[in-house]
């Protein structure tokens, strides 16, 4: 994914989640229903599909999450999707999704430690729950070079803090 390395970035920021790492930290979320906006093709569908969340709904190209409304989403429990992690498209997402649903986003760690963050996650952010690295390319056995957390983005955010939950070992 190229922040300190000479690989070329894949098009469209399009990394398949293929790592059962990623999901194990939602997994108390099982029985939930959730929209999926950057659904590519599916392999986060069929990880969260192995800890009990039901997708009700998808789109990739053809809606883009900048600007899908609550209608196109319908009625779900959560928006939950691994987004493009490149920042003019990141946070606008973030701002669309988290006014239509509580919005589980996984992408970079250390993304809340930056400026750029502040605006976004003193308005939206209510938890981060952080994974460590993953392996992105099927057929590798090297994990990333950055820690992914998962971010729960929510605009009826209620506390003035930022939950940190650690899962797993």
């Amino acid at each position: 994914m190229g922040k300190r390395s000479d690989f070329k970035r894949v098009e469209k920021d399009f990394y398949e989640t293929i790592d059962i790492k990623a999901v194990q930290p939602l997994s108390d979320l099982g029985g939930c229903s959730y929209y999926e906006p950057c659904v590519g093709e599916r392999s986060l569908v069929r990880l969260l599909d192995t800890i009990g969340l039901d997708c009700v709904g998808s789109s990739d190209d053809e809606i883009d999450a900048r600007t899908i409304t609550k209608e196109q989403v319908g009625e779900c429990d959560y928006i939950i999707t691994n987004p493009p992690w490149t920042r003019k498209l990141l946070h606008p997402m973030i701002e669309n999704l988290s006014m239509i649903k509580p919005t589980w986003l996984l992408f970079d760690s250390s993304w809340v430690y930056t400026k750029q963050a502040r605006g976004l996650s003193k308005k939206y952010l209510k938890e981060i729950r952080p994974i460590g690295r993953l392996r992105w390319i099927e057929g590798t056995k090297m994990s990333s070079k950055d820690d992914c957390s998962w971010y729960l983005f929510d605009v009826n955010k209620d506390v003035d803090y930022i939950e940190f939950v650690i899962t797993g070992e």
